[in-house]
């Protein structure tokens, strides 16, 4: 009974103060950004102001570039935007308190579908785990033949953005080493069990595409190839190829044109 009660007390004062934990972690997070690890948003003016939108972004090893533009967008578009994670975390002991706080969801088709109903943002990552795991320094997408979120967003009927960050294979990177055993297990486990090493000061740059109207006449296949498109426009456009560590470092400081270094 006092575990259920803490519990219950934990997720009301979790729902209670999300939106104020929100705006702490966003201007803390920029600021220390601002002097640590600079992070920039281009193409804010293509976030709506008060209309339902779908962002359909590139996975990094580890999505940081997310946390930031979530807390950039909260910080100064005043809204917060719902996310879809990979189901194993639900698993996780306390993560489904702090999963409602934040707006984390599973991801089903009518859940994302009723949550852009309701006039909010959703980020989904159609590459998720396995494009996170097995992604490398030349951004290919890997998004297999998913196309659950071109449902969700022919559903819900709205727009879908684009979304890309320079450099976010070069702050974290998953080891290519074994990428045959790694690949073998995952397919048995669905685990994100591929070992990650980074954490490098790189300069982060998010791209916020222009967005793709709703079009009720696409299939949802069609659909899917049209934001794949979109995306790879982004990256060929903002990303230099392969991408590296050490550049990526240099242009905190000093930003080389993409053309001078290919």
């Amino acid at each position: 009974m006092l575990m259920k009660l803490t519990f219950g007390m934990v997720r009301e004062k979790a729902l209670q103060l999300s939106g104020m934990r929100m705006a702490g972690f966003g201007m803390t997070h920029t600021l220390l950004h601002r002097e640590i690890d600079p992070y920039e948003v281009s193409g804010m003016n293509n976030i709506p102001d008060d209309t339902p939108a779908l962002f359909v972004y590139y996975h990094g090893a580890i999505p940081i570039d997310l946390y930031y533009f979530i807390s950039k967008t909260f910080l100064f578009k005043n809204r917060l935007i719902h996310t879809v994670a990979d189901r194993f975390l639900f698993n996780i002991p306390g993560f489904s308190i702090i999963s409602e706080a934040l707006k984390v969801i599973p991801g089903t088709l009518q859940t994302c579908s009723n949550i852009l109903k309701t006039n909010h943002l959703l980020a989904i990552s159609p590459g998720g785990v396995y494009e996170a795991q097995f992604g490398n320094a030349y951004y290919k997408l890997m998004w297999k033949k998913r196309m659950g979120f071109a449902k969700v967003a022919l559903e819900a009927k709205v727009p879908i953005i684009p979304v890309f960050t320079t450099n976010i294979r070069e702050s974290f990177r998953s080891v290519s080493l074994a990428r045959r055993l790694w690949l073998k297990i995952y397919t048995l486990t669905k685990l994100p069990i591929v070992p990650i090493y980074g954490g490098f000061p790189v300069k982060l740059r998010t791209h916020v595409g222009e967005p793709i109207p709703y079009d009720g006449n696409l299939t949802p296949e069609q659909l899917q190839k049209k934001v794949a498109a979109s995306l790879e426009e982004l990256i060929v456009k903002h990303q230099k190829i392969p991408g590296s560590i050490l550049r990526a470092l240099i242009e905190r400081i000093y930003e080389v044109p993409k053309g001078k270094s290919e």
